[in-house]
């Protein structure tokens, strides 16, 4: 296992390095079960991504002309109920919400009345029935530290779609963080996020190529 780290001021700046770090080093397979089944990935064995200042602005990373953004502001607003309430919508086998929502006020109530010194301030998401959903959670847990006078976030997804999910997923964690650290009175800190899943579909390659600044892929020269 090769384990793959990244350093990075803030999120746009993340999603570049890590691009990058897929498509030069990432681990190609043929899916056999799971999203996209039967086609590719490239896949880092393990990935621990440091984000520094999560909440400089803008949130979206800004891609080339021509290129699809793979996301926006307004489609992480909509997602935010996804991750802070437990509402479903039809359709939808599960939310991030409905695990995070009664835990992440557990979080807050512990801070505030227990004090910062502990290690106990951790939001699961999923549970062990989950291992049997079509598509189980991605996002597995959001564990929490307050130190140096502010909240920082360590996040684990166990797949993690670079292109779509990375973007939307972090930047509506960011906005979770700055609300706890809000409402617990302490300033907003860094974000470190990894997981044994980071990928590429074979369908953003090239996309991924040109946003990151690499060389076009010839095969056969």
């Amino acid at each position: 296992m090769k384990i793959a780290t990244v350093e990075a001021r803030d999120l746009s700046e993340a999603w570049f390095l890590c691009l990058r770090k897929v498509m030069e080093d990432g681990f190609q397979y043929k899916i056999t079960r799971g999203s996209y089944s039967g086609q590719h990935r490239k896949e880092l064995d393990l990935a621990v991504v440091r984000i520094e200042s999560p909440g400089t602005l803008p949130l979206t990373p800004d891609v080339p002309a021509g290129i699809p953004a793979p996301t926006t502001m307004e489609y992480i607003d909509n997602y935010l109920p996804y991750l802070m309430t437990s509402h479903r919508a039809e359709g939808e086998q599960y939310t991030y919400g409905q695990y995070l929502e009664p835990q992440i006020a557990e979080v807050i109530r512990m801070y505030k009345d227990d004090g910062f010194d502990t290690n106990q301030a951790y939001m699961a998401v999923g549970d062990a029935a989950s291992i049997y959903l079509e598509d189980p959670p991605c996002l597995r847990g959001i564990d929490t530290r307050i130190r140096y006078g502010k909240l920082h976030f360590i996040a684990y997804f166990r797949s993690w779609d670079l292109w779509a999910g990375f973007p939307s997923n972090l930047a509506a964690i960011q906005l979770l963080k700055e609300y706890m650290a809000q409402e617990i009175g302490v300033d907003d800190g860094e974000i470190l996020a990894m997981s044994k899943g980071m990928h590429l579909y074979e369908y953003s390659w090239e996309l991924a190529r040109v946003v990151a600044g690499m060389e076009p892929d010839h095969p056969n020269g």
